[in-house]
């Protein structure tokens, strides 16, 4: 395959960016896209040109860190599934794609495509520890769980904190990351003893980081690669009202 590529090359969040075309001539379809940019990259550095630099590890979708605006598309085309899962064949012989960083005042970049997304880990970090007995491993019959919530537990659990949500909404929203992890553990009994403090210290710290506020676009939820469902958003604001009704902030 030949592709033509146009890329944003940044130096650093305060550096002016600019795409700079590339193209590569002989691109197997069964090659990821970071594989195909593994591939302009080899190139680039025989030529003494700076790399390409995007975010990357472990490449089957489970570490969140290759998040990449395809086309117009958080993660690209392909539905349900991460940068790195999505391979060449997806697109046409002679196609020019339009590749970008995640675009978000609180995911500033780093440089090229790699994006500082921190924001979220102080929003977890600021969702505290769970109360629970170490020991042994309790009777699992001791605590039963409804079939549904923990259903919606382990999917809320799915969330790989790519950004994608961010990236894809209008407002550059993180309600959905924030939703699925408050969710996913605010519907089982473990996570209940400080069900009320998480919700309110991870809906303050979300703001703190700049992100803009949910206004139903349902963008988050059409390009998450794990498709977690925007009730998780529905699932917080109650939890949160709730929260800040018992004490009494405003």
């Amino acid at each position: 395959m030949k592709i033509k590529l146009k890329i944003w090359r940044q130096e650093n969040a305060t550096a002016k960016g600019k795409f700079v075309k590339y193209q590569l001539d002989d691109v197997s379809p069964d090659s990821s896209f970071l594989e195909m940019l593994d591939e302009l990259n080899q190139d680039l550095i025989q030529k003494d040109d700076d790399p390409v630099v995007f975010d990357h590890d472990c490449r089957e979708g489970i570490c969140g860190t290759c998040g990449l605006y395809i086309n117009g598309r958080a993660h690209g085309p392909q539905k349900g599934s991460a940068t790195c899962q999505l391979h060449m064949r997806s697109f046409k012989d002679g196609d020019t794609i339009t590749v970008e960083p995640w675009r978000a005042k609180a995911f500033p970049v780093i440089k090229d495509l790699m994006v500082d997304r921190s924001a979220f880990d102080r929003i977890m970090v600021s969702g505290g520890y769970i109360s629970i007995n170490a020991g042994s491993a309790p009777e699992a019959n001791n605590m039963p769980v409804r079939k549904e919530n923990a259903d919606m537990a382990f999917d809320a659990a799915t969330c790989i904190g790519c950004g994608a949500c961010v990236a894809a909404c209008p407002n550059a929203s993180a309600m959905l990351f924030v939703g699925a992890k408050i969710s996913h553990l605010a519907l089982l009994p473990q996570g209940q003893p400080e069900a009320e403090e998480r919700v309110l210290e991870m809906v303050n710290q979300m703001d703190l980081e700049g992100f803009g506020n949910c206004s139903n676009n349902y963008s988050c939820e059409a390009e998450c690669p794990k498709e977690i469902s925007v009730g998780n958003i529905a699932r917080m604001n109650a939890q949160f009202f709730g929260a800040k009704l018992k004490s009494g902030k405003k």
